[in-house]
């Protein structure tokens, strides 16, 4: 049960934790397993995945963590009784920057294996991730089959919704969020989670200035989101021309502000400037930021604040140092945690609520 005690002007809510085991397919970094401690879970996890230094990482930062092998091999007989699955199934059939294959593509198609372990364990709640764009692939076709094998299941209420990291942390990255849990909820929801995470710039309070004019001098509430200083508060800050798909043929980039340089020679890319916020962080983290006032990469680290997780998380794997091409690629694979904490925060209320 849930108590109160009380530090000074604090009031500190001591949560029960809640012990599940968990089965994290195509885990990545661990994502899911991070999401789920931080809303009060204590996880065991079992985890697949295939990549061999997110599993490198994954052992490193959950030590009592299982490895269970590919999706392809796990079964359920050979599992304990599993409370929770989560997947991100490999989305580039599905992007907006793919072939857009589909289910029909391989690496897509590995859903299958997901649903299978589902029907097998009967989980009391399953998680699946993916892109936006498995809404419209091949004309919304796929997405509704997904549904039905999701219901054919039998005994699951699906909610679903298009979540963006941006309501709570600097980088736009919008994916879906779809929840099975066995029973009716109670009359509740998982969704909608909505924007009031994050603060818009227009939300930041002031306390007030130093009467001296200029952005330097305001005095702003800590809790709020400022925007990044120029080099003078009375000149033109410093800008660059980002060729982009627009009537002007062009974006500009100010100091703050970051670039998706992926694909530069493309003449029907647009949207490649973020106005104080990351553009989707993708494998190879083709991401930069406008700073006094060259352009430079995003760093391993900044990647891995953008997604939600500790500084360094994947510096070091259970056999030692991981190169910054494979942090780059992991970071972009992965879930944001504070997305997944906040979906997981919405299952403890709704479906293990006492």
């Amino acid at each position: 049960m849930n108590g109160l005690t009380e530090y000074g002007n604090y009031i500190v809510r001591f949560m029960e934790k809640i012990k599940i085991n968990h089965l994290d397919l195509f885990s990545g970094i661990g994502g899911f397993h991070l999401g789920f401690e931080r809303a009060g879970f204590e996880v065991n996890s079992y985890f697949s995945e295939i990549d061999k230094y997110a599993i490198q990482v994954y052992k490193h930062k959950f030590k009592n963590s299982n490895y269970v092998g590919s999706v392809t091999d796990v079964r359920g007989g050979d599992l304990p009784k599993i409370d929770i699955i989560t997947f991100g199934s490999p989305c580039q059939d599905f992007s907006l920057a793919g072939k857009r294959k589909g289910l029909r593509g391989e690496r897509s198609s590995l859903i299958g294996e997901a649903i299978r372990l589902i029907r097998e364990t009967r989980p009391r709640v399953f998680i699946w991730e993916n892109v936006k764009g498995t809404f419209s692939s091949n004309n919304r076709q796929d997405f509704t089959a997904i549904l039905q094998a999701f219901a054919n299941i039998g005994g699951y209420r699906l909610e679903w919704q298009l979540l963006n990291t941006k309501w709570f942390l600097p980088q736009n990255r919008e994916r879906v969020y779809l929840v099975g849990y066995l029973g009716d909820g109670s009359g509740g929801e998982i969704f909608p989670i909505g924007q009031s995470f994050r603060k818009d710039d227009n939300e930041i309070s002031l306390f007030g200035d130093t009467n001296k004019g200029g952005q330097k001098v305001i005095i702003y509430n800590t809790e709020g989101i400022v925007g990044s200083l120029t080099a003078t508060d009375y000149k033109q800050p410093k800008q660059i021309k980002v060729n982009s798909a627009t009537s002007r043929g062009y974006e500009v980039a100010k100091e703050g502000d970051t670039i998706n340089y992926s694909v530069p020679n493309s003449k029907t890319r647009r949207g490649r400037v973020g106005k104080g916020v990351a553009q989707t962080l993708d494998t190879a983290c083709n991401q930069a930021v406008v700073h006094s006032p060259s352009i430079r990469r995003l760093t391993p680290v900044e990647c891995e604040r953008l997604q939600g997780f500790p500084d360094n998380w994947t510096k070091e794997g259970s056999e030692g140092m991981i190169s910054d091409t494979q942090r780059y690629k992991m970071c972009g694979n992965a879930v944001t945690v504070d997305v997944v904490e906040a979906v997981a925060n919405n299952i403890r209320k709704l479906v293990y609520a006492k």
